[in-house]
């Protein structure tokens, strides 16, 4: 099967899953992403499972001579199967003969089949609880799979819903979807994301950053061709994973530890899904659902921050946290820059709180002295003033002070999905090797499309190449790129915007004293001609003043 009818057939899997959710009344709503991620989860999982049981060296010629896999596992003895799991790898779900696709199929006509769906899902996440759950902050631990039937208010129609779901999945194959990689998943992810835009409150663009985004970011940070070998990654505002998973591909995904926190149960588990897909389950215990700034959850033994090599991220640029905001001012250790002031009113349509200078100062706390990072900042920070952002400028004067910063690229408006926010991504090195910052203003470039009734942009393969060649080399181009100093930095009041750096140039045209004259003359005859015409019109508008006389009768009808 080709790679564009493999993507064909997923994404069509993926949207038979949204139908049948939308005939049960259940579009749009929050319940809808853990159905659907939980029925494409299970079929990855016993497809993954009958994948790797074939090829054991125990018992796969056993399983893959016969006509039908899952129909000889059923005839395993509860010694062989534990035997068959001993044998497999820690990242393969378990499976027994009792949670397969095919046997729990035929039970399809029988009555109560909601209730036996959700035990055997429940059942699943029990016994891969080692290995695929993700904890809380306060060490809870979350299962991969849950009940999804009762979300259908009518009991009458929870049999018939889950019998539906089991068709969808039912004529579909995983085991060509095994040898692809990270380009092929993260189109299947992106598919899955935008499906539910604002299900559960949510919004699309708060869970994923755009792919050229996150490549630029991971290209600039690893190298194309860098040999790393157990290097540490960590997000601290990981949404759904879209930068960590570039980066993983970019280092490998078996040369590095993935390490996240994020608020959000749903993008925690949306994340969880990412790392299955992208053979990365061995980090799964390393993903947290909590609150980054109040209970980072990554800490030694000592209780300090843990430090990482590489670190990106995309938070949220504006948050009100009136809850929490003086105890983060009060650790003046971790927050050094200070934390952004209470509102005097709660707009939850329009938060004020500038809560990404708080995560700025965070990554780069948890930077290891050699460590790099690349985060999404609104581009009005990189312009900050002390009168009116004084935390934003204090951070500002750090970075540039203590040559943390090595480069700001200003992105084209309208790359996010939702937001019309202008973006820039700015990076950190901590070796603080670099003698001058690349600026990039890569504001102009772009193609414009359609995304629903919204227009936006995005950045082409060419353009990515560009902006990751110019960046690394430093280059200097015209109206595009600047290489300066930290001194150059400081003088333009610790600016990244390279628009401030470019230089202003007159075009100056070569031509004789003749014609110089001339033009002059005509300039002159012009100009002449049109004062000429403002006198005409001046003294014609006098007249028609004069011309004006008081009429007491006008208006009186007695």
């Amino acid at each position: 099967m080709s790679d564009i009818n493999i993507t064909e057939s997923t994404i069509a899997l993926i949207d038979s899953l949204k139908s049948t959710t939308g005939a049960f009344g259940l579009a749009g709503t929050g319940s809808e992403y853990k159905i659907v991620t939980e029925m494409f989860l299970y079929k990855f999982f016993n497809d993954k499972f009958g994948y790797e049981a074939k090829r054991d060296k125990m018992y796969g010629e056993r399983l893959s001579k016969a006509e039908k896999w899952d129909a000889e596992y059923d005839t395993f003895t509860e010694e062989e199967v534990e035997d068959l799991f001993s044998y497999l790898p820690a990242s393969v779900p378990r499976l027994k003969p009792e949670h397969t696709l095919s046997h729990l199929y035929n039970f399809t006509g029988k009555g109560d089949f909601s209730t036996l769906l959700d035990a055997t899902l429940i059942d699943i996440a029990n016994i891969n609880a080692d290995t695929f759950s993700v904890t809380t902050s306060g060490k809870s631990k979350v299962n991969i799979f849950s009940a999804i039937t009762t979300f259908v208010t009518d009991q009458q129609k929870r049999d018939e819903f889950a019998k539906s779901l089991m068709r969808n999945v039912a004529s579909f194959n995983f085991e060509h979807v095994f040898i692809e990689k990270y380009d092929f998943f993260s189109r299947i992810f992106e598919h899955l994301l935008k499906g539910f835009n604002n299900a559960g409150g949510g919004k699309y663009a708060e869970y994923y950053t755009p792919r050229a985004i996150a490549q630029v970011m991971a290209r600039l940070l690893v190298g194309d061709n860098a040999d790393l070998r157990g290097v540490t990654c960590y997000d601290p505002s990981a949404g759904t994973g879209t930068l960590l998973m570039a980066l993983a591909h970019q280092i490998g995904e078996d040369r590095c530890s993935i390490y996240s926190q994020d608020i959000s149960e749903k993008s925690s588990e949306m994340l969880r899904l990412n790392l299955i897909l992208n053979s990365l389950s061995a980090s799964l215990p390393n993903v947290v659902q909590g609150n980054t700034l109040t209970e980072p959850s990554h800490t030694e033994l000592s209780g300090a921050l843990k430090k990482f090599d590489f670190i990106v991220s995309n938070p949220p640029f504006k948050l009100d946290f009136p809850e929490y905001r003086d105890t983060l001012a009060a650790d003046t250790i971790r927050f050094w820059a200070g934390v952004p002031n209470k509102v005097k009113k709660i707009n939850p349509e329009k938060p004020q709180m500038g809560i990404y200078l708080c995560f700025l100062q965070h990554v780069i706390n948890s930077l290891k002295d050699t460590g790099k990072s690349a985060v999404v900042v609104p581009t009005g920070f990189i312009t900050s003033k002390k009168r009116n952002n004084v935390v934003a400028y204090n951070i500002l004067q750090k970075i540039v002070d203590e040559h943390i910063v090595c480069g700001c690229i200003s992105m084209p408006t309208n790359v996010f999905a939702t937001t019309g926010t202008n973006v820039s991504v700015i990076f950190f090195d901590k070796s603080a090797t670099a003698d001058k910052v690349i600026l990039i203003d890569a504001s102009k470039l772009g193609e414009e499309y359609k995304e629903g009734n919204n227009q936006k942009r995005r950045l082409l393969d060419n353009e990515i190449d560009l902006i990751v060649n110019t960046f690394r080399n430093k280059e200097v181009v015209e109206d595009f790129s600047v290489a300066v100093s930290y001194d150059e930095i400081k003088e333009k009041g610790y600016s990244l915007s390279a628009g401030q750096y470019f230089d202003i140039k007159i075009d100056y045209v070569d031509i004789t004293e003749e014609e110089f004259n001339n033009r002059m003359a005509n300039y002159k005859q012009i100009l002449s001609e049109q004062f000429k015409e403002s006198h005409r019109l001046e003294e014609e508008i006098m007249k028609q003043l004069d011309a004006l006389q008081f009429n007491e009768n006008v208006g009186n009808n007695e």
